[in-house]
């Protein structure tokens, strides 16, 4: 029989940073951090003011910088690519602009590739692209790049040259392909 491990609070607090790094599945929250314990020596914790409500807000350093982090978050959200879009981009209505085959890469230097695909795209204007990443082995793994890619679209390396992304039509690769909508220079929005 096996022992449960019991986390400290400093691991506890390591793994609720780490996983706020990733974005949480359909109706879960990231997790808490547990509150930092209070150093011996240190001084007493600068008082808060009341809101508007009475109950105290977070110290006004912290608060300029949660509001920098949120509007940052704002200013690149993405959005899934609008369904006419999506049927004009796969019935050749809508051209891709450009496209990118990631097969057979590694990780490292597919995303670098990718990175540097997706910057010139933004710089030449284009708009939509088609990014291979294929479907891994039958039979055996599912793809790699299949699976990355796009966590690697909602990281802030990319999140500030893509605006939405879908899986493509069959035609276009199917699973193993995604339409990306490139961000356009200088935009916070789609």
């Amino acid at each position: 029989m096996r022992r449960r491990r019991i986390l400290t609070d400093e691991d506890r607090r390591l793994w609720a940073s780490v996983a706020r790094q990733a974005v949480p599945l359909k109706g879960h929250a990231h997790p808490e951090l547990p509150e930092e314990p209070v150093k011996p020596g240190a001084g007493p914790e600068p008082k808060r003011q009341a809101g508007a409500n009475g109950a105290a807000g977070p110290a006004p350093g912290l608060a300029a910088r949660l509001d920098g982090h949120k509007a940052a978050q704002r200013q690149h959200t993405q959005h899934p690519i609008e369904r006419p879009v999506r049927r004009k981009i796969a019935k050749g209505r809508i051209a891709i602009d450009a496209r990118i085959d990631l097969h057979e890469m590694t990780q490292s230097a597919a995303h670098s590739a990718l990175a540097g695909f997706l910057s010139q795209a933004q710089a030449m204007g284009l708009r939509h692209v088609l990014v291979i990443t294929g479907r891994g082995m039958p039979g055996g793994s599912r793809g790699v790049l299949r699976r990355v890619v796009p966590q690697w679209f909602a990281g802030p390396a990319f999140r500030s040259l893509v605006s939405g992304f879908e899986s493509a039509e069959r035609h276009h690769g199917g699973d193993g392909a995604l339409y990306v909508r490139v961000r356009r220079l200088g935009s916070s929005g789609r």
